[in-house]
């Protein structure tokens, strides 16, 4: 696909706004303009950018291939993004992804046959408190469920621009891209001066509606307190057990340490330890654990004594603990 004479000129005032011999640093819009016009970045584009800015089609391909927001394939008018990051995920965009993709008859990274929607996932839209989160050429629709996003695309179908939540309204694809390379229309500025202010969070969603939600205290992240799930110690410690007790040299232990004697000799630069050994009673995993690994019921090897300073005696080292 052949560049037009008006792109190569708007390259030419992107490569003006950088100081003489640092012209590669305008690699980033230079892209989002061959976007704008090409709806993604074609090989065409990619020796454009190298030509223009002096750079190797490998130099070129490395940026194009490291940041997300570069297309390879052709986009549609709208790109959702739905984002199946851990947050939205736990919410239930798991199902929104799958709704739209039954709607809308693509699998992820696929456009519709007319041409209007390319439908992706995400990783962190950076809108967690505000999961399950969807994107419409990078405008942002809060607290999604998979009611939620079909009317949102059916009302794009009717060729309406819904109002994201924050941020300016909806434009094409194409035209977010001109924005990025830094150049704002006249339509593009209404549209940002259109847009809503960043919400308060409102109450948690959850929109499989299988789990209990709860809130921390007021003042934690925000005024109200940010949404959460409330996990006691005790659910936590049934769940995932607690925590080994380590020694110093990173050894799991489950009983108190014994210290040898210093040295005479001044300073002595150690002590000595020892493990004094674990009842089956007291913890009776530790014994099947050792005798899975072949090993025998007696007690551990007892620590190593401290050095002695000079002209004295080491530490003794403690005594090994018996079963």
């Amino acid at each position: 696909m052949p560049i037009s004479e008006q792109t190569r000129a708007d390259a030419r005032t992107i490569v003006s706004r950088y100081p003489e011999g640092h012209s590669r640093s305008a690699l980033l819009p230079l892209l989002h303009l061959v976007q704008s016009e090409q709806g993604y970045v074609s090989p065409e584009g990619v020796s454009f950018c190298a030509e223009e800015l002096g750079l190797s089609l490998a130099e070129v391909g490395a940026v194009l291939t490291f940041y997300t927001m570069f297309k390879r394939k052709p986009t549609g008018e709208y790109l959702l993004s739905v984002c199946t990051n851990l947050s939205c995920s736990l919410l239930g965009s798991d199902e929104i992804f799958a709704r739209l993709s039954r709607h809308l008859n693509v699998e992820i990274d696929e456009t519709t046959a007319d041409g209007r929607f390319t439908l992706e996932r995400a990783e962190c839209l950076a809108a967690c408190d505000y999961a399950p989160v969807v994107t419409v050429n990078y405008e942002f629709f809060d607290k999604a469920t998979p009611d939620s996003a079909i009317d949102l695309v059916r009302a794009l179908e009717r060729g309406e621009r819904p109002e994201p939540v924050r941020g300016a309204t909806v434009c094409t694809f194409r035209e977010v891209s001109r924005q990025l390379a830094g150049f704002i229309e006249p339509e593009f500025e209404r549209a940002v001066a259109q847009g809503a202010a960043h919400p308060e969070p409102g109450e948690p969603v959850d929109s499989r509606g299988t789990e209990p939600i709860g809130r921390v205290r007021a003042g934690y992240g925000v005024p109200g307190g940010e949404p959460e799930r409330v996990l006691t110690d005790a659910k936590a410690a049934e769940t995932y057990g607690l925590p080994p007790r380590l020694d110093a040299g990173g050894t799991e232990t489950s009983g108190p340490d014994t210290v040898g004697t210093a040295g005479t000799g001044a300073p002595a630069t150690g002590t000595g330890t020892a493990d004094t050994g674990t009842s089956e009673t007291a913890v009776p995993k530790e014994r099947r654990r050792r005798r899975s690994r072949g090993e025998s019921g007696a007690g551990r090897t007892g620590g190593t004594g401290g050095t002695g300073g000079t002209g004295g005696t080491g530490g003794t080292g403690g005594t090994g603990g018996k079963e």
